[in-house]
């Protein structure tokens, strides 16, 4: 099954037992949360049955008093009173686990699922939303928001929910001793409840200002630590540590504000008054006859009790506030509108590799365009070379074929049907796009070359490698194809990343195969030898290549050239060289 989205949002198809609302935080969550009613009601039997049996100590306390203050007290009596105390407080043991066993294992089922339902909604986002997002703070988001909803069940309502059981043993105790004395707990309940909802009122603000704050604070942590090189090279150190030391002053300072409202929780300051009121008003009646001393002190144990809720609600009511926040927060992503849609339905046949643009126009922001009423064509084995200067919309326009973007206007067809019309996997698993900015994963290098054929076995990655013309450097290591290259292969050069995506593409074998200025940062001697391997893979497949090379523009069936987002002239280079004034000026910059 797949979960469920509010109207209007598609994305991929999520695997879960169960339907997800996404209306509002509290939906989202109770969505999650009813499917896990074995342990709810495993956790609640805990929590009821060990509230119950707490107050059994300070009734049988006054019990075994009054036997004392008898004239004969009997040993057997108080032998009992003492067993049963024991055992009523073994089992309470045990019910206390059952509670906590119970709700952790609910926060933690949750977490799991609610983590997993966050990275595929956002693998199912558009790169336009991907480009921007704060990648720090999504990564809060991921991360840390998705484990404040975890606290929020355990400890947070583990804690609320086993201690209010505890609010009503000395309402339904004191009334069985003198109806009088359910004066002091009910004033109590009533009184608890509206400062604590007072309390949740101004808190709540505060704990989303305090997720807020965490969330600049860790987008801007993440933009230094991945541009240290440029911070470094620009000597920006000290104007970057003032910058992070501002937003960690905001997350302290929304951190000590919520503090200071957790300090002034009126409910601990009730709890003192009730205490003494309580006893005061227990002793009156001792001394008028009513009540026995050992009542006094069976009503006084369970008005202690109420310590309990009272204590655990200044941190319990205080965690539920910020899962809720969090909650907050991953819905505001999940719930942000995203036109990709995979279409499982979709068509999976094998791609023969024509392209057609029908008056297509594509921007990122709207009323911005990048391409204007493009309209191209491109046969089954055609290389295509697409050139213009910076900001033409070249890069552009090749990630509408496999969907990265998504048309605006117009229509982008692979084999005669519109890509939105194929299952998204089946086309993107035909298509290879190698671009001039190379991500590398920190992993071995055959884990990279293979990353889009896991299943492949070494020869066929040897192969692609050497295809790649990237064998020869990767065996000059010690670990060779073993070996584990940095983060976004930063422990490589520009050259090598470049021949890794190569052997990648090459691997695939794609029926469609772009190449996004792909040889930038190769030598001239390296560079030949991909030429042939280009060349070479080129052969029966449809390529298209972005380049101001002349060697590889000169070997395309088809030169495009594209100005201010408008395709401006095609043809071979011959023709466009003297037809074209921007072609010209392309190679005469």
């Amino acid at each position: 099954m797949t979960s469920h989205t509010p109207e209007g949002i598609s994305e991929f198809s999520f695997e879960t037992k169960y339907k997800t609302n996404r209306k509002s935080p509290a939906l989202w969550i109770l969505s999650h949360t009813i499917h896990q009613w074995p342990f709810i009601i495993m956790a609640l039997i805990g929590a009821i049955s060990n509230a119950a049996l707490a107050s059994i100590v300070p009734i049988y306390i006054g019990r075994a008093f009054n036997e004392i203050l008898k004239d004969n007290p009997s040993l057997l009596v108080l032998g009992n009173y003492a067993l049963i105390i024991g055992g009523s407080q073994i089992l309470r043991g045990f019910l206390q686990f059952i509670r906590n066993y119970g709700f952790e294992i609910i926060a933690q089922k949750i977490e799991r699922v609610v983590r997993q339902e966050l990275y595929v909604n956002l693998l199912g986002k558009n790169m336009t939303f991907h480009n921007l997002q704060s990648v720090g703070d999504l990564m809060a988001r991921a991360t840390n928001d998705v484990r404040e909803v975890n606290y929020m069940f355990s400890p947070g309502f583990n804690m609320v929910i086993g201690s209010l059981n505890f609010l009503f043993i000395p309402l339904i105790v004191g009334p069985t001793y003198h109806p009088a004395l359910i004066l002091a707990p009910l004033v109590f309940i009533i009184l608890y409840i509206l400062a604590l909802w007072h309390y949740l009122v101004i808190l709540n603000p505060v704990t989303s200002e305090v997720r807020q704050s965490f969330g600049t604070m860790n987008s801007r942590l993440a933009e230094a630590v991945d541009g240290v090189e440029v911070v470094k090279g620009t000597a920006q150190d000290d104007a970057e540590i003032k910058r992070f030391s501002e937003n960690a002053i905001s997350y302290r300072d929304a951190s000590v504000k919520q503090g200071d409202i957790e300090s002034r929780f009126l409910p601990m300051l009730l709890l003192g008054i009730t205490i003494a009121l309580g006893l005061g008003h227990a002793l009156i009646l001792l001394q008028q006859g009513a009540i026995s001393i050992g009542d006094v002190i069976a009503y006084f144990g369970t008005l202690s009790l109420l310590s309990f809720p009272t204590n655990t609600s200044l941190f319990a009511y205080s965690q539920i506030s910020l899962g809720f926040a969090s909650a907050k927060r991953i819905l505001e992503l999940m719930n942000t509108e995203n036109n990709l849609d995979q279409n499982i339905d979709g068509c999976t046949q094998a791609i023969k590799g024509r392209i057609e643009f029908r008056h297509v126009s594509f921007g990122y922001n709207p009323g911005e365009p990048i391409l204007n009423d493009i309209n191209l064509s491109v046969e089954p084995g055609q290389t295509v070379a697409i050139v213009g200067q910076t900001g033409s919309g070249k890069t552009s326009l090749v990630k509408l074929i496999n969907r990265t973007f998504d048309v605006q206007e117009g229509a982008v067809l692979v084999d005669g049907m519109d890509v939105r019309e194929w299952y998204l996997e089946s086309l993107r698993s035909q298509i290879s796009i190698i671009e001039q900015d190379i991500f590398l994963f920190s992993k071995t290098i055959s884990d990279n070359i293979a990353f889009g054929k896991p299943e492949a076995t070494m020869d066929e990655i040897v192969t692609a490698a050497k295809e790649a013309q990237a064998h020869e450097f990767i065996m000059s290591f010690e670990n060779g194809y073993d070996t584990v290259i940095g983060e976004r292969g930063t422990t490589l050069s520009g050259g090598q990343r470049q021949r890794l995506a190569l052997a990648r593409a090459f691997l695939t074998s794609p029926h469609i195969l772009v190449l996004d200025d792909s040889t930038s940062a190769i030598d001239s001697e390296t560079e030949d030898k991909i030429q042939q391997a280009i060349f070479r893979a080129a052969e029966g497949r449809t390529t298209l290549i972005i380049t101001h090379r002349l060697s590889q523009i000169r070997w395309a069936n088809q030169i495009v050239v594209l100005r201010k987002g408008r395709i401006s002239a095609v043809g071979s280079h011959e023709e466009l060289m003297q037809t074209s004034k921007g072609y010209q000026r392309i190679f005469s910059e």
